[in-house]
């Protein structure tokens, strides 16, 4: 299970949390020094700068960004890295004392042999940033720096900035820069010499091709997500709300050793239909309700993203069995498809020609309607850095996610897989989901948690 502490504002020493424990016991430090070492190529003539995710001034859990956590598993609030292509070597700064590890339960191998845990020889106080950098710009050298907002848990760093954008640098009535802005700016004015660089795209490129490491988390994040989707679809059942479905499945992911759902649980259901990110979980759900789920957890700082379409009450109408079915035909088309190579639009024919050979009818406005083909890329971020693939590579994961909406009807259907591109075609991380009319109703004839406890009379 993983282990987390909560971090407390104004709190004088940098916090390394044990959330991390579970993440190095998976990532050694050699896996983090390759990514470093990658990056170190991508900037001969320079040195990266990466500023860690700040102290917590709420009470809610304590997590790294993303890049940080990338490039070296490391939760320390206030920390800072340097990623140094000219004399290749890293440089880490944090401040951690004993009493401050004592008092939140942290190993003290982070204070009495920081380089041995963390794989970087150079380990210096928080305090001694400034010099450093000063020391590095007296050589000439190129400052990159990601001018994209930090992406914290359950944020996607294109879609964070274009919220920052209209709700904080763009209000007339408030007009901060972003953390990263401010930082190229202080930059700039204090070193006029140096030349500073977006290195955001560098690092969306490394993080878009998943290491077999990556790939292993990401299987592990895929079983916890398939049995908590299981036990949520056994469950549910006309007279249930929303939110109990919600508690069951947060409840089983974290029971698994997941820290927390990749992004909020996506319920929709008769009217919300239409309103794809529906999270609300206010309706209770009725006979005749077609229920549409989109939800998965993180394990790790590793997301993974399913959805799931089907009846309340355990049998499709012939209505819900047509479109359900279109969606799924797609999906499992898509499945057979895709490989190294493949364009989008190559995708699309080639899918195109499969339901044809299987005697659908295209016209129909299951197929006219619906949406799919290559999803967005899934990894550190649900919707993962570099938007999705225009042409598939070995390493990528994505989202295999057609779907389609009858706001009229109160009936709309995803099928939502994450996808991981072989070296010869593809791998479904998240198999094990029931997917066909007939596996599903199955599947819903058995008795679920919240039956058994009610059975028990203990819900």
């Amino acid at each position: 299970m993983i282990k987390r502490f909560l971090i407390l504002s104004g709190i004088a020493f940098g916090i390394l949390l044990v959330g991390s424990s579970l993440f190095a016991s998976i990532f050694t430090p050699q896996e983090y020094a390759a990514r470093r070492a990658r990056m170190m190529k991508k900037i001969p003539d320079g040195v990266a700068i990466f500023l860690g995710a700040k102290s917590r001034v709420d009470y809610n859990e304590y997590y790294q960004n993303n890049d940080f956590m990338y490039f070296t598993g490391v939760e320390v609030p206030d920390a800072i890295l340097i990623i140094d292509g000219i004399h290749e070597e890293s440089i880490l700064f944090y401040t951690l004392s004993e009493r401050g590890a004592r008092n939140h339960g942290i190993s003290l191998d982070y204070v009495q042999k920081p380089s041995e845990v963390t794989g970087i020889d150079k380990i210096y106080p928080k305090d001694n940033f400034s010099g450093y950098l000063e020391g590095l710009a007296e050589g000439s050298c190129v400052f990159y720096t990601s001018f994209n907002p930090e992406e914290l848990m359950r944020e996607c760093t294109r879609e964070k900035l274009r919220t920052l954008q209209r709700n904080m640098v763009n209000d007339e009535w408030d007009g901060r820069p972003t953390r990263e802005q401010q930082f190229v700016k202080l930059v700039q004015d204090r070193f006029s010499q140096v030349e500073v660089r977006d290195c955001s795209q560098m690092i969306w490129d490394l993080r878009i091709i998943k290491s077999p490491a990556e790939i292993e988390v990401l299987r592990k994040a895929a079983k916890i997500a398939v049995k908590a989707h299981n036990a949520v679809i056994k469950t549910t059942r006309p007279g249930m709300y929303e939110y109990e479905l919600a508690a069951l499945y947060e409840y089983m992911v974290k029971k698994e050793g997941a820290q927390d759902l990749a992004y909020y649980m996506i319920i929709c259901s008769g009217e919300n239909h239409p309103y794809l990110h529906y999270y609300e979980h206010d309706r209770l759900l009725a006979d005749g309700d077609f229920l549409v789920i989109d939800v998965g957890p993180d394990l790790g700082y590793y997301d993974i993203d399913i959805t799931v379409s089907y009846p309340v009450n355990g049998k499709f109408s012939p209505r819900q069995k047509e479109v359900y079915e279109a969606c799924n035909a797609v999906h499992e088309a898509c499945m057979q498809v895709y490989r190294p190579g493949l364009t989008r639009e190559q995708c699309r024919l080639e899918v195109q020609e499969i339901l044809e050979k299987q005697g659908h009818d295209l016209s129909k406005d299951s197929f006219q309607r619906m949406r799919g083909s290559f999803g967005h890329y899934v990894g550190m971020a649900v919707h993962d850095v570099g938007g999705g693939p225009s042409e598939l590579k070995p390493g990528m994961v994505f989202a295999n996610e057609p779907l389609c909406v009858f706001p009229d009807e109160n009936l709309g259907v995803r099928v939502e897989d994450t996808i991981l591109i072989t070296e010869d075609g593809c791998e479904n991380l998240t198999a094990g989901i029931p997917r066909t009319v007939k596996e599903i109703e199955a599947h819903m004839k058995k008795r679920g948690i919240v039956q058994i406890l009610k059975r028990a009379k203990i819900y």
